[in-house]
């Protein structure tokens, strides 16, 4: 028998004869995620109650749920699609932003810019990326090729999230 064995199993066998508080009633280990989601145009939700929330991050797209380990991320354009507690979902197209991930399991999504994708006019969306396109073919400057290149790929998840 090792030592780490003859150390710690004394203690998950007291452990497992005791009653443990389940992890929910554990600060931090809630069930349940307090959700604010504002941008600069309108705020979506206000400390509701939510049961998942996808956002595309610049490390990937992932998912939150109740639980989460605290996280904070950029957010690059896509959609975050919010989960509600009565099964509905909702899409809504953001450009930038933040999303904070909290140890009491409540999310933070700050936006630049956001919008119900249900209300995004698809051949708006593919306007803005023509002319996104068509600033980058004429950029001069490095700035200008910088600025145009962010609205080309805020052009493109605007198309991508309307098809």
């Amino acid at each position: 028998m090792s030592a780490l064995t003859r150390s710690v199993g004394p203690a998950f066998r007291l452990l497992s004869q005791r009653s443990v508080p389940a992890l929910s009633t554990v600060r931090g280990y809630a069930d349940e995620m307090a959700f604010t989601f504002a941008a600069t145009n309108q705020v979506f939700y206000d400390n509701a109650n939510v049961k998942q929330i996808d956002v595309p991050s610049f490390s990937g797209t992932f998912g939150i749920l109740p639980k989460h380990v605290p996280t904070l991320a950029v957010l690059k354009p896509g959609v975050v699609t919010v989960f509600e507690q009565d099964g509905a979902s909702k899409q809504i197209f953001v450009s930038s932003g933040t999303v904070t991930i909290n140890e009491d399991s409540s999310v933070q999504v700050l936006a630049e810019e956001a919008h119900p994708v249900e209300n995004i006019d698809p051949a708006g969306a593919r306007e803005v990326l023509k002319q996104a396109q068509d600033e980058l073919l004429s950029a001069t400057t490095d700035v200008a090729k910088a600025e145009a290149e962010i609205a080309v790929e805020v052009g493109e998840a605007l198309v991508k999230a309307v098809s």
